[in-house]
C-alpha cells in the first residue's frame, strides 16, 4: 500500500513539474476581432500544436486603449509576451522603454529589405515584421484616353502634369494627393526631402517650398480638388467611383469596393505601380515589451506568426494586406493576377510585386507630436490653398518646431 501511495505521489509531482515547464506567452493584436477571429485562433492553435514547452494565448485589444493598456501592464510588471504595433509607435515606445530590442538575426533573411529597415531604430531591431499595406495607382482608362495620356505617370511631377492635362481635356480633377494627417510627412519624405536634420526642422528649404508651390498651382487650376486636406479613404473611393477623380493612389483593397459600388467604372479601371521615388508602406510588427521574463519564448512565437505560411494565411483572410516575407510575397495567391483583366486581382499582384521595397514614412523623436503635426498641417494647408505663400507658411511651422526642440533640450 505504501509503495502504491508513493507511486501516485511521484506521478502527481511529475505531472506538476511538466505543467510548470510550459511557458504561456500572451500576445496582443490590435483591433482584429471579431472580423479576423478565425485566422487568429487557427494560428494560435497551430503554434500550440507544434510547441510542447510554449503555449500561446491570443488577446485582442482595441486601438483606442492599446497604448494606455500596454504602458500600464509594463508598469505593473504584468506585460504580455508580444504586442502588435506600428512603426511610429515603435520609436515612441522604444524611447519610453516600453518595448525592448530583439535579436532576429537567425531568421532575418526571410523578411524584405524594407520591412527590416522599418523595424530598425537607433542601431537596434525592435520587432518582427508582420503585415504591410502599400498603395498602387488606380486609374480610369476612359478618362485618360479622352485626355490623350498614353504613358502612365512615374513620379510626382508626371502625376501633376497628367492631372492638369486631364482637367483641361475632360473637366475632371486628375487626382487627390495624400496631404491629410495620414500622408502629411510623406508629402516631403516621398520626394527624398528631410523633415528633421541634426535635431532641427528643415522643411522650409527652397526644395520644400517649390514642391508646395506645385501643389498650390494644381489646386488653383483645378487639376487637384481644393478639399484634399479633408480627403478620406471613403471619399477617394466615392470620388473615383462617381467619375469625379481620374486617378487615385490608394490600397488595392479599394478596388473591391469600387467593383461592388461602381461596377461600370470598375470595368474601365486600370492599375499600375505607385509612381514615386519611394513606395510608402504601413508596416505592423510584433514586439516584446520591456521586462517580459520569457523573451526567447516570445521571439519563438513572433517567428512563427511572421513565417511565410502564417503571413500568407493572414493575407488570405484579410484580402487587403501584404506579407513582409520575401517568399510569401511571390506566392501564386498574389502573382496569379499579373495578367488578369480583373483590376482587383491585377492590383493585388502589382502591390505584391513592389511591396518588398515599401517603407513606413514617419518622423520620430518629436517632443510635442500632436502640436508639431498640427503646425505642419496648418502650414501646408495655408500654402496649398493660397492663404499664405509657401515660404511664409513653412517658415512659421519650422519656427514652431524648433522652439519645441529647444524647449525639450532644456529639460
Amino acid at each position: 500500500m505504501k509503495n502504491k501511495i508513493l507511486a501516485v505521489t511521484l506521478g502527481t509531482l511529475w505531472l506538476a513539474a511538466q505543467a510548470s515547464a510550459v511557458t504561456e506567452v500572451e500576445f496582443w493584436s490590435n483591433s482584429l476581432s471579431p472580423k479576423f477571429d478565425g485566422v487568429m485562433r487557427q494560428l494560435t492553435a497551430d503554434f500550440n500544436a507544434s510547441h510542447k514547452d510554449i503555449q500561446a494565448k491570443w488577446v485582442d485589444v482595441t486601438w483606442d486603449s492599446y497604448q494606455t493598456r500596454l504602458i500600464a501592464a509594463v508598469a505593473a510588471g504584468r506585460a504580455p509576451g508580444l504586442v502588435n504595433i506600428t512603426v511610429p509607435w515603435m520609436t515612441q515606445l522604444a524611447q519610453k522603454k516600453i518595448i525592448q530590442p530583439v535579436d532576429i538575426s537567425p531568421f532575418a533573411a526571410s523578411y524584405t529589405d524594407g520591412a527590416l529597415k522599418d523595424v530598425s531604430w537607433n542601431g537596434k531591431t525592435w520587432g518582427m515584421p508582420w503585415y504591410n499595406q502599400v498603395p498602387i495607382l488606380i486609374y480610369n482608362k476612359a478618362l485618360l484616353e479622352k485626355a490623350g495620356i498614353t504613358t502612365l505617370p512615374r513620379n510626382t511631377d508626371e502625376m501633376l502634369a497628367a492631372a492638369r492635362q486631364i482637367k483641361q481635356k475632360t473637366g475632371v480633377a486628375g487626382y487627390v494627393p495624400k496631404m491629410n494627417e495620414e500622408g502629411l510627412f510623406g508629402t516631403f519624405l516621398l520626394e527624398g526631402l528631410p523633415i528633421v536634420q541634426n535635431g532641427k526642422a528643415v522643411f522650409n528649404s527652397p526644395q520644400h517650398v517649390a514642391l508646395l508651390e506645385k501643389y498650390a498651382a494644381a489646386v488653383k487650376n483645378g487639376s487637384v480638388p481644393p478639399d484634399l486636406f479633408k480627403d478620406t479613404f471613403e471619399g477617394e473611393i466615392a470620388g473615383f467611383g462617381s467619375g469625379r477623380y481620374a486617378m487615385i493612389l490608394t490600397a488595392p483593397s479599394a478596388l473591391i469596393r469600387i467593383k461592388n459600388d461602381a461596377p461600370n467604372v470598375f470595368a474601365n479601371t486600370g492599375v499600375a505601380p505607385y509612381p514615386g521615388k519611394i513606395l510608402p508602406g504601413n508596416l505592423f510588427m510584433w514586439s516584446v515589451p520591456q521586462g517580459y521574463a520569457h523573451k526567447e519564448a516570445a521571439i519563438e512565437l513572433g517567428k512563427f506568426l511572421t513565417s511565410d505560411k502564417a503571413q500568407l494565411a493572414f493575407s488570405k483572410a484579410t484580402e487587403t494586406t501584404l506579407p513582409s516575407t520575401k517568399v510569401a510575397l511571390t506566392d501564386g495567391y498574389f502573382m496569379s493576377g499579373q495578367n488578369s483583366k480583373d483590376a482587383a486581382s491585377a492590383g493585388r499582384a502589382v502591390a505584391a510585386s513592389s511591396g518588398g521595397a515599401a517603407r513606413t514614412l514617419s518622423v520620430s523623436d518629436l517632443p510635442d507630436e500632436a502640436g508639431m503635426t498640427k503646425a505642419l498641417a496648418t502650414a501646408m494647408e495655408n500654402a496649398v490653398s493660397g492663404r499664405q505663400s509657401a515660404k511664409a507658411a513653412l517658415d512659421d511651422a519650422v519656427k514652431y518646431w524648433n522652439a519645441q526642440f529647444a524647449a525639450a533640450g532644456k529639460k
